[in-house]
């Protein structure tokens, strides 16, 4: 039951400054009771005097009057950004008669480090003949896919009847407080023709797992590929995926950073590049990188450091550093292969929610048998201060392999930021020295 003991301890160790009584997991992220969403925006293409399609923001939901000159410029650069990455490929547009609506995400990252997310739904406005088409985009700072999802399946129902009746319905989301993990909350809502409906908007019971669809990785990549990626992760390497559909993408790169619970990668996230950042990744510092295959030649041009590159949708790695093989330790990697592999056998028994919560196990499995021991080299002095002994941690670790590992891990940003929330959470005992 040791390993058991350990998941508890990691799992408890919050990841975020406690929001509410200590010992209780919370995070601003994913915070009950704050408003669901920030803003609403529509993102439409615009022709330019050259024939080229623009996306412009042509509806804003709320309209913000009375800010700050602080807050007017932050929301300024927000709006901005918006438009590129609901069109992140370029202005190659054409008015179009079909298009299967499509649903990704992306993340934007607040000068204070701060992030928040875009839920979009891509589709054509209903109508005849030829038409372009436009995203509805939800700007919030709480991660939670699934839940997203069943907002803009919402608001693409009301979309066919008429964009007014989208309003009050947002008005009303607006008005209910975003629920705390496992519950529900019911939004009314009145369509013409069908009268007043209650829709019921629950979250998981498990609030980490709520960006998360590990189906999507495991149809796509093979379980040793994902290790493979996984390892490269943990040390923070630059890492690029490649596929066509946003929506691939965006869920892939979401699987992957989850991976690392309850760890947090904390470093350039971009689940799909707009076509005018593709540079990013001669970046010399770490990333996690989504781009559309169709940049591929381009991206491959550029001056580009050591980076790992995933192609999604062919299953395979184009470009590796080398050693990707040899950076966890054997043993625990071939356990993560027969759980994976035994998760991937049962893909049509496990609901998505299932394959969620054995996937995550593993992986955190697989810390806190590495790191689970951290709490105790976490040394306090009397005024309350702190201090982690790295060298005895790791001495602490019997095996050859797990410590050449361990070594290199407590080297990168997101342990020393895990160990840093450790000291916050804390509240020194009476008497404790």
């Amino acid at each position: 039951s040791e390993g058991k003991d350990g998941a508890s301890a990691a799992e408890n160790t919050p990841l975020q400054v406690p929001q509410g009584k200590p010992g209780e997991r919370s995070s601003v992220f994913y915070s009950a009771g704050q408003f669901f969403f920030e803003y609403l925006v529509v993102v439409s293409l615009k022709k330019m005097p050259d024939g080229h399609y623009e996306p412009k923001i042509t509806y804003q939901f709320p309209k913000r009057e009375n800010l700050l000159k602080g807050q007017k410029e932050e929301e300024e650069r927000l709006l901005q950004a918006i438009p590129l990455f609901c069109f992140p490929d370029g202005n190659n547009w054409a008015p179009i008669t079909e298009f299967t609506s499509e649903t990704f995400s992306f993340v934007l990252t607040n000068v204070d480090g701060s992030r928040k997310i875009g839920y979009c739904r891509r589709l054509l406005p209903s109508g005849r003949g030829v038409r372009l088409p436009e995203v509805f985009c939800i700007i919030s700072c709480l991660g939670c896919f699934g839940l997203f999802s069943k907002i803009l399946d919402e608001v693409e129902k009301r979309r066919q009847i008429s964009m007014a009746v989208i309003y009050p319905f947002m008005q009303g989301l607006r008005e209910s407080p975003f629920p705390a993990p496992g519950k529900t909350v019911i939004i009314k809502s009145f369509i013409p023709e069908s009268g007043t409906e209650l829709i019921e908007l629950t979250r998981p019971v498990d609030a980490h797992l709520e960006h998360v669809e590990f189906q999507a990785l495991l149809q796509r990549l093979s379980p040793h590929l994902i290790l493979l990626i996984f390892a490269s992760a943990t040390l923070e390497r630059r890492l690029i995926f490649l596929a066509e559909e946003l929506s691939v993408l965006s869920q892939c790169i979401h699987a992957v950073a989850a991976l690392l619970y309850p760890f947090t990668w904390a470093h350039t996230y971009i689940p799909v590049v707009p076509e005018c950042l593709l540079d990013t990744v001669c970046c010399p510092t770490p990333f996690m990188v989504g781009i559309q295959t169709r940049h591929l030649e381009r991206v491959l041009e550029q001056p580009m450091e050591e980076a790992l590159i995933v192609d999604l949708c062919e299953g395979k790695i184009i470009r590796a550093v080398g050693d990707e093989e040899d950076i966890l330790p054997g043993k625990l990697q071939n356990e993560m292969l027969m759980s994976l592999n035994r998760h991937n056998n049962n893909n049509n028994e496990h609901t998505s929610e299932q394959v969620n919560a054995l996937v995550s196990e593993a992986f955190v499995h697989f810390f806190v048998r590495l790191v689970g021991h951290y709490a105790s080299y976490i040394k306090w002095g009397r005024s309350g201060s702190s201090s982690f002994q790295e060298r005895a941690f790791c001495k602490a670790i019997t095996s050859k392999s797990c410590r050449r590992f361990v070594k290199k891990f407590v080297k990168t940003n997101m342990f020393s930021l895990f160990i840093e929330e450790a000291e916050k959470s804390r509240i020194p005992q009476e008497g404790n020295c």
